[in-house]
């Protein structure tokens, strides 16, 4: 409650309402357990995550999407400069088209995790503090637009809609793009194919940038030093090679920076487990500030290829 009375007073909410809002959350007992990093010792496995993203049935949903919604993903590269099957990964990966938005209650989840956040992980109080502010966004749009705040169902996180929106995204970066006077990201495939776009200018997205390029590696690559910035881009062309990342000619007269992308394929002291290397480029670190894993980019990037693939593009 006395959080609901500061949310009340910042966002110059009505206190009763935010308090009977907050008072009717639930702890949802399996969340904060979702919350927590995988075991020390875990090995990532590309070949795995990029199976339960990429496979026909959401590759066919992908393709009835881009049919469907031709006009608006045109519209979005003309005004964002965000290509079709960016967005048409993203919406995929997240809900294979709004095929399943999550069945949690937002205010429930985002509850949940701002008053009982795993203290075993290791950035609990950053984290706990991001999901307190994005409960009192979330009420802050509820009371906005109307929207009774123990309606909405989303994801174990409180993301919501098909592009899986936190409120603060919600908040900065969705727009009304059917024109409708109103943002719905739950049943307007425009608004949703707009507001990814505009997230992704937002963030810094290069039109006709590539997302990332072949790499080999020489035998006497200097891995420590390739990988130290994960992934942001760090190096040039011409620094990546003589560290021992060789690219291609396309690669070469990049213009911008470079990241030595890692993706492992489990245990790497087995035959045939070698990680997979690409360059990455700025475009592909965009993608990683919707969710902060290279996995995740990739399989969005790759999706998209194969949705363009089925549709001849």
């Amino acid at each position: 409650m006395r959080l609901a009375d500061e949310i009340a007073e910042r966002r110059d909410l009505d206190r009763d309402w935010v308090r009977a809002a907050v008072g009717q959350a639930v702890l949802l007992r399996q969340v904060p357990r979702l919350m927590l990093p995988p075991a020390r010792g875990t090995a990532k496995n590309w070949r795995v995550y990029r199976g339960r993203f990429i496979d026909p049935v959401r590759v066919r949903a992908g393709v009835r999407f881009w049919e469907r919604n031709r006009l608006h993903l045109a519209r979005a590269q003309a005004e964002f400069g965000v290509p079709p099957e960016i967005i048409a990964g993203i919406v995929g990966v997240e809900t294979i088209y709004g095929r399943d938005m999550g069945s949690f209650r937002v205010i429930d989840a985002l509850a949940t995790l701002t008053f009982d956040f795993p203290a075993a992980h290791p950035r609990a109080e950053a984290r706990q503090a991001f999901f307190a502010g994005e409960l009192e966004q979330f009420l802050s749009l509820a009371s906005r637009t109307g929207m009774d705040p123990l309606a909405p169902l989303g994801s174990y996180a409180g993301a919501m809609g098909m592009p899986q929106f936190m409120p603060s995204s919600w908040a900065r970066h969705a727009i009304d793009f059917d024109g409708d006077g109103r943002v719905d990201l739950w049943h307007s495939e425009a608004d949703v194919i707009g507001s990814v776009a505009n997230y992704f200018k937002a963030h810094g997205w290069q039109p006709g940038q590539p997302t990332h390029y072949a790499v080999r590696l020489s035998p006497e690559a200097d891995m420590d030093a390739l990988l130290a910035p994960d992934i942001l881009p760090s190096f040039t062309p011409a620094s990546f090679g003589a560290k021992g990342a060789l690219l291609g000619a396309d690669a070469q007269a990049h213009a911008g920076p470079l990241a030595l992308i890692e993706l492992q394929n489990g245990d790497p002291a087995l035959p045939g487990n070698e990680p997979t290397y690409v360059a990455g480029t700025e475009n592909f670190y965009v993608i990683t500030r919707y969710n902060w894993s290279s996995y995740y980019a990739m399989a969005v990037i790759e999706l998209g290829q194969d949705v363009a693939a089925a549709l001849g593009q």
